[in-house]
């Protein structure tokens, strides 16, 4: 058998590590500093820096103002990623706490910029998910949590959203016809659950509570397999219980 050899150490790129350096030393001066200190500060050849530094310039990663640089959008946008990704995690660790509480999959969807926006899913081999077989968008009216979003619209937003998601069977038991979707939806009483059997997937039951807090609709859902029916309003007066607890965690996600 052939004896192995030794292979090289992966080679840094210089340039690379360099321009992180910088990047490092302009982050501790919040009010911006001259390439002088910051060449300095970073031990880093004076030519060696203004090239770096009209480079990150250029993309964005720095600003230069008065003769001084600061920290530019490119960075602050990897920052807010991690803001964003930490906001998610959080409330995917709400959601699971109440999957695991209540025993069913437990769903967050808001109302965002005219469509129906799944934000995130809770579930788990012995509480899954109802399969998205149709689009989740395209389907509001014949799902809970669609229809608990378009409860909290105005007539017009409702109209709107009708007019680029019109109304059609998605199963035997959908709404069949806009008027009488309207006319539900009309009457719905503010705050309380919204319960549909089978209208997105048949031997699939699921009830939706509307979340109001002053940034839109918003909503939370659970579903269970239609033999266990009896559990569901239970379940999710449960939840409706629960919903201060999970506010938090929700008014960050909105601006995922």
């Amino acid at each position: 058998m052939a004896t192995a050899t030794n292979a090289p150490a992966p080679t840094l790129i210089v340039s690379v590590q360099r321009a992180l350096r910088l990047l490092e030393t302009v982050s501790s001066h919040p009010d911006g500093a001259p390439a002088k200190q910051l060449a300095r500060e970073a031990g880093l050849p004076l030519p060696t820096a203004y090239h770096l530094l009209r480079t990150l310039t250029h993309e964005d990663y720095l600003r230069r103002e008065k003769g001084v640089f600061t920290i530019g959008e490119a960075v602050e946008r990897l920052a807010a990623g991690g803001v964003l990704q930490n906001r998610r995690t959080t409330l995917v660790d709400s959601l699971e706490h109440w999957r695991d509480a209540i025993g069913a999959p437990v769903y967050f969807a808001v109302y965002r910029e005219g469509e129906i926006e799944l934000v995130a899913v809770a579930d788990s081999p012995c509480a899954p998910a109802a399969a998205e077989w149709a689009d989740f968008r395209e389907t509001g009216h014949a799902h809970a949590l669609g229809q608990c979003l378009l409860s909290q619209l105005d007539e017009q937003g409702r109209r709107d959203h009708l007019d680029r998601h019109p109304v059609q069977p998605v199963t035997l038991r959908s709404v069949c016809d806009r008027r009488t979707l309207l006319e539900r939806l009309a009457s719905r009483e503010r705050m309380q659950p919204v319960v549909e059997r089978g209208e997105y997937a048949l031997g699939t039951v699921c009830a939706a509570i509307p979340i109001t807090a002053g940034f839109g609709a918003a909503a939370i859902a659970i579903s269970l397999p239609v033999d266990q029916e009896d559990r569901l309003l239970p379940a999710v007066e449960q939840l409706r219980n629960a919903i201060e607890c999970l506010l938090g965690s929700i008014v960050f996600s909105i601006s995922i």
